[in-house]
C-alpha cells in the first residue's frame, strides 16, 4: 500500500510539473523566441517587429526572431500565433482591428483573436491623415464636406482593404459628416496611392509614414490628421475635431499577444521586458520615424484599451456593411 501510495503521489507531481501553468518565470526564457508578424516585410508592422525583437533580446538574454506571415488581412499569421503552445516562447504582433474589427468582418474565421489571445502590451499607436489630390477644390475638412454635400455618391475614396483603420477611418468621417463618398478598396497602400495621385480617386486616410513625402513636395494637400493631437510631422495640420468635426479620433496601435492560457508569471516577464525595451534610445528613434508615439502598460490595461476599440468601432463597421468571406 505504502509503494502504491508513493507511485501515486508521484504520478501526480509529474502530471502537474508537467503542465505549462505549473512553469513560473524562473526559468523564462531557456531558448530562443519568436515574434509572428502577420503582415510582409519592410511595412511599419514589420520594423516595429524588429525592433521590440531586438530590444526583448536584450532583455531576455535569448535570441527573438521575427516570423512573417501576412495573409488575408492578418488574419493567417493571426491565427498561427493564437494555436501556438501557451508557453510564453511565441508571440504575434496584434493590432486594434484584429480585435475590434476583424471579428465583424471575417463571416467564415476560424477562431476568435478576442478569446485566443492574452494582452501582454500595447506597444506603439498611429493616425492615419486625410490627404486629397491638389485638384480637389477643398483647402479645409469643412470646404471637403461642403463639396461632397453638393456632389452625392460623386467622389470617390481609396482605401487599403476592407476592415483597415484607412478604411473605417473614411466610414467614420463619412457616418458624422453625413456625406456619401464612394469607397474604392486597394490592395495596399502603393497601388491606392498610385491613383490617388493620378486623380483616379479624391481622398484617401492613410497611415502618415506612406503619405508624408508626398505631402511635403506638395503631391498630396493635407486636411486633419485623426488622432487627438497634432503630429510633429504637421504641425500646421490640425485634427479632425479641431477641423470640424468633434469627437472624431481613429487611432489605430500594434501590441504583443501570446495564445490564451500562457502563465501569467510568464506574461509579466514578457510585460516589464518589453516595457524597458521601449524606453531604450533606439526604440525610441525608431519609433519617431515611423511617425509611432510609444504607449506601454500593463496587460490589463492593454485588455481596457480592446474593449474600449470594440465599443468605438463595432457600430461604424455595421454601418458600412463590409465583409469578406
Amino acid at each position: 500500500m505504502k509503494l502504491l501510495a508513493t507511485l501515486a503521489a508521484l504520478a501526480i507531481g509529474v502530471g502537474v510539473c508537467g503542465t505549462p501553468s505549473a512553469y513560473g518565470a524562473d526559468d523564462f526564457p531557456s531558448r530562443p523566441l519568436r515574434i509572428i508578424c502577420p503582415y510582409p516585410a519592410g511595412g511599419a508592422s514589420d520594423i516595429l517587429s524588429r525592433a521590440i525583437a531586438q530590444e526583448l533580446g536584450n532583455e531576455l538574454k535569448q535570441t527573438v526572431i521575427v516570423e512573417n506571415r501576412p495573409g488575408a488581412g492578418s488574419t493567417i499569421g493571426s491565427e498561427a500565433g493564437a494555436r501556438a503552445d501557451p508557453d510564453g516562447y511565441t508571440l504575434t504582433m496584434t493590432s486594434s482591428p484584429l480585435f475590434a474589427v476583424v471579428p465583424e468582418i471575417y463571416t467564415k474565421l476560424s477562431y476568435d483573436p478576442r478569446k485566443a489571445f492574452d494582452s501582454v502590451m500595447v506597444l506603439a499607436s498611429f493616425a492615419n491623415v486625410l490627404v486629397v489630390n491638389p485638384k480637389v477644390e477643398a483647402g479645409t475638412v469643412k470646404e471637403l464636406i461642403a463639396l461632397a454635400k453638393a456632389n452625392p455618391g460623386g467622389m470617390s475614396y481609396a482605401s487599403t482593404g476592407n476592415g483597415s483603420t484607412v478604411h473605417l477611418s473614411a466610414e467614420m468621417f463619412k457616418s458624422m459628416a453625413g456625406v456619401d463618398i464612394l469607397h474604392v478598396p486597394y490592395k495596399g497602400s502603393p497601388p491606392a496611392m498610385t491613383d490617388l495621385l493620378a486623380g483616379q480617386v479624391q481622398m484617401m486616410f492613410n497611415n502618415l509614414p506612406n503619405v508624408l513625402s508626398q505631402i511635403k513636395s506638395g503631391q498630396l494637400r493635407a486636411l486633419a490628421v485623426t488622432g487627438t493631437e497634432r503630429e510633429s510631422e504637421l504641425p500646421d495640420v490640425p485634427t479632425m475635431a479641431e477641423a470640424g468635426l468633434p469627437g472624431y479620433q481613429a487611432v489605430g496601435w500594434f501590441s504583443l499577444s501570446v495564445p490564451a492560457g500562457t502563465p501569467p508569471a510568464v506574461i509579466a516577464k514578457l510585460n516589464a521586458a518589453a516595457n524597458k525595451g521601449t524606453r531604450s534610445p533606439e526604440f525610441i528613434k525608431r519609433m519617431k520615424d515611423l511617425s509611432f508615439r510609444i504607449v506601454g502598460g500593463t496587460p490589463d490595461r492593454m485588455d481596457e484599451m480592446i474593449a474600449e476599440e470594440v465599443q468605438r468601432w463595432s457600430p461604424v463597421v455595421k454601418a458600412s456593411g463590409a465583409k469578406v468571406d
